[in-house]
């Protein structure tokens, strides 16, 4: 019972092979974003970067049991994506998986590659992909980029919890149906997406309000409306 109470997925619950597989594809993956996160790092990201990842690290300290010796939690990874990019968010993310794992013992080290490749990588292409389609098709206003954090953590950590579920068609070790877990990964992370949205939203909406300049999304997207609804505010 005890490695219910482990965050992420622990040593054992996929196999050998297939844990290897993904990390190679975790160490892939964060080399690219490493490659691109250093054409967008500059004064205004980098120390965001860190608070972001300070943030990322505590709320996803707020750990539910979902199957044995897998978790739920918050990720946090729609908030990075928006507040400093796809690829600046990737590697807070997988930083404090990297933390969690080698210092705390939280997730099995032989699964770090799944678990960066599920709430890193897949957690942040998902938001970015969904932010830069509902920015672009939602109201330009302060209320339309809190509806875009809320819908994209949703979407975005169900998602995230999927990866799992394909990695455990490939490798799994237990006895637990396929269509069971998907459907209880699911159903728990819908309700922890709505509780990570709720946050996410709140999170960027006070920051666009004081600092519209500081959300990458913003600038990314070219949405001066962002900033006069923040100087009116």
């Amino acid at each position: 019972m005890d490695d219910v109470q482990a965050m992420h997925i622990a040593n054992g619950i996929i196999d050998g092979p297939v844990s290897a597989i993904f990390m190679v594809i975790a160490v892939a993956g964060l080399a690219v974003c490493v490659r691109r996160a250093k054409m967008d790092l500059d004064d205004r990201l980098a120390p965001m970067a860190g608070l972001v990842a300070a943030f990322i690290f505590a709320v996803q300290m707020l750990n539910f049991g979902v199957l044995p010796g897998v978790s739920g939690h918050l990720l946090g990874g729609t908030l990075a994506v928006i507040l400093v990019g796809p690829w600046v968010g990737a590697l807070c993310v997988a930083t404090v998986l990297i933390v969690q794992c080698l210092v705390f013992g939280d997730g099995g080290l032989t699964a770090l590659g799944l678990n960066i490749t599920n709430m890193a990588l897949i957690g942040a292409a998902a938001a970015y992909v969904l932010v830069a389609l509902l920015l672009r098709v939602l109201p330009r206003t302060i209320a339309g980029l809190g509806a875009t954090a809320l819908i994209a953590s949703v979407v975005g950590v169900v998602l995230a919890s999927m990866g799992f579920v394909a990695q455990y068609a490939l490798g799994g070790t237990t006895e637990l149906s396929l269509g069971g877990i998907a459907a209880t990964l699911a159903g728990v992370h819908t309700l922890i997406g709505i509780g990570e949205g709720l946050i996410a939203a709140t999170t960027v909406v006070t920051v666009a309000k004081v600092r519209p300049d500081l959300v990458y999304a913003l600038r990314a997207f070219r949405k001066p409306q962002y900033a006069k609804a923040g100087a009116a505010a």
